[in-house]
Formats: C-alpha cells, sequence, structure tokens
C-alpha cells in the first residue's frame, strides 16, 4: 500500500506541469494567431483604400464612355438585326479581370455563361477576357475557349486593348452569326447586374429588314462600321466591369476588415481570460504549497 501511494505525488507533479504546458501553450497559439488577424486586417484596410482610390477614378472614365457603348447598341436596335437561321454558331464574349478578391464579380458572368453552354455547347464559342473567367470554364469547357487574354485589372482598360480584342476576334477562323459579351453592369458603390450586349457578323446585318433607313451603306462602309462597334463595345463592357470589380473588392475587403475586428475582439478576450486562469491557477498552486508547509 505504502508503495503504491509512494507513486502518487510524482504523477501529480507531472500533471500539474502538463497543465500548465497545456495553459502556456494555449496563450502562445492564441497569441500567434491574434498577431495574424491583425496583419490581415491591416493588409484588407490597405486593399480597400487602393480599391477606392481605383473606384472613384474608373466611376469618372466609365461617365465618359456610356455614350459610346450606348451608340454602338443602338445601331443594332434601330436596324432589328437578328441571327440568321441557317447559321447557329455564337460567339460569346466573358468580361472579367486576372484579379480576385472581390466576391462574385466574376463568377456571375462565369455562370451565365455556363448556362448558355447547357443549352448548346456544340455551336457556342468562348473569348474569356481575363483569367478568371478562364479558369472557371476551361474545367468543364475547355474545348469551347478559341481565344483567352490575360493581365486584365491591373491597369484601367484602355480603347487600344479593346481594339487588339477586337481584332483578334475577327481574325480568328471561327465564322459566326451573332453573339454577346456577357458583362457586370455598374449600378451603385454596392450593387452591379449582369447583363449582355449584341454582336452580329456582316451576313446578319446586311440581312437586315431596317437597314435601308440607313443611306450609302455597302458592304465595305457597314464592315468597317461593324469592326469599330466590336471595339466600342468591347471598350464598354470593360469599362463597366472595370468599374463594377473596384466597387466589389471595395466592399469585400471592408467587410473583411469587420470581420477582422470582430475576430481580434473575441480573441482578446480569450486570451486575456485564459491567462488570467493560467495566473490564478499558478497562485493556488503557490498558496496550497506555503499552506502545505
Amino acid at each position: 500500500m505504502l508503495g503504491r501511494f509512494g507513486t502518487l505525488t510524482p504523477l501529480l507533479q507531472n500533471v500539474q506541469i502538463q497543465q500548465q504546458q497545456r495553459g502556456m501553450a494555449t496563450l502562445k497559439s492564441i497569441s500567434i494567431r491574434l498577431k495574424s488577424v491583425k496583419n490581415i486586417q491591416k493588409i484588407t484596410q490597405s486593399m480597400k483604400m487602393v480599391s477606392a482610390a481605383k473606384y472613384s477614378r474608373a466611376e469618372r472614365e466609365l461617365k465618359a464612355v456610356r455614350p459610346i457603348g450606348d451608340g454602338a447598341k443602338q445601331f443594332y436596335e434601330k436596324a432589328e438585326i437578328a441571327a440568321l437561321p441557317d447559321i447557329p454558331q455564337k460567339l460569346v464574349i466573358a468580361i472579367t479581370s486576372d484579379r480576385g478578391l472581390c466576391g462574385a464579380c466574376h463568377t456571375s458572368v462565369a455562370r451565365h455563361i455556363r448556362t448558355e453552354l447547357n443549352k448548346d455547347n456544340q455551336n457556342i464559342k468562348v473569348v474569356c477576357v481575363g483569367d478568371k473567367s478562364r479558369a472557371i470554364l476551361q474545367r468543364i469547357y475547355g474545348k469551347n475557349i478559341i481565344l483567352a487574354c490575360n493581365e486584365i485589372g491591373r491597369l484601367p482598360p484602355t480603347f487600344i486593348d479593346a481594339s487588339k480584342l477586337a481584332d483578334a476576334i475577327l481574325r480568328s477562323d471561327y465564322q459566326f452569326s451573332s453573339g454577346e459579351i456577357v458583362f457586370n453592369r455598374f449600378r451603385s458603390v454596392v450593387s452591379y447586374v449582369t447583363e449582355t450586349l449584341p454582336v452580329f457578323s456582316l451576313a446578319s446585318v446586311t440581312a437586315a429588314p431596317k437597314l435601308s433607313v440607313y443611306d450609302s451603306l455597302d458592304d465595305e462602309v457597314i464592315q468597317s462600321y461593324l469592326e469599330f462597334s466590336l471595339a466600342a463595345l468591347v471598350f464598354y463592357a470593360m469599362k463597366e466591369g472595370a468599374c463594377s470589380e473596384q466597387s466589389s473588392r471595395m466592399t469585400a475587403m471592408d467587410n473583411a476588415s469587420k470581420n477582422a475586428g470582430e475576430m481580434i475582439e473575441k480573441l482578446t478576450l480569450t486570451f486575456n481570460r485564459t491567462r488570467q486562469a493560467v495566473i490564478t491557477r499558478e497562485l493556488i498552486e503557490i498558496i496550497s504549497g506555503a499552506s502545505a508547509l
């Protein structure tokens, strides 16, 4: 019996040492987590400030670009241009960027295109502007992507970029009758909506029933206008998408900063409670040892 109880004291000491080590390890892990969350909050706050500056510039430039897009779009509406029934081929241009952390801004564009591809993936080809749309669509519909471009979103889009993209689309071997540009239309700082812009080929325009309302139009003039209108519509869609992206990223970073602040408060409270518990336990052990003597 005495030998059995003689091993009781070392076991209690080992348990106490393990509890102390566990308490210190918990404090250390909470401290590391708290520091990491604070660093994340600094990053999200910095990204919010950068996005706010880019958003103000994008909104200012968008106001000057919107008449260009509206003017190019009215031509298709006034002439009542429609797709040719004997040519089912369709082109879809996805306007996104290479950068994320902006909510569902890019996902909404890819979701709209994925719905169209689910209906008919044999006669639809996709042009991906930005790596985000390409990464989402390539896994399932990689064979439908005929053109992809990157380095989008780092700098504000220009008409030269839109002209190069329009020239690459027209120089491709894909012959389409109609198409659409899928982009995010900016509405407010916290709101955007996914919309489409029509795109038609030369054959579809020349077969329009109300094309005669425009005087002195031959195939060369129509072709030149279609090249310009495609670049104008792409430029307008890129500006709308850039403004929507910056506003969405600004809102997302603001929410992330608030969530990090709430997490910092909870971790600070947990750290203080754990430290107080460790200190109280150590004081109890010291007082109990002194009383035993």
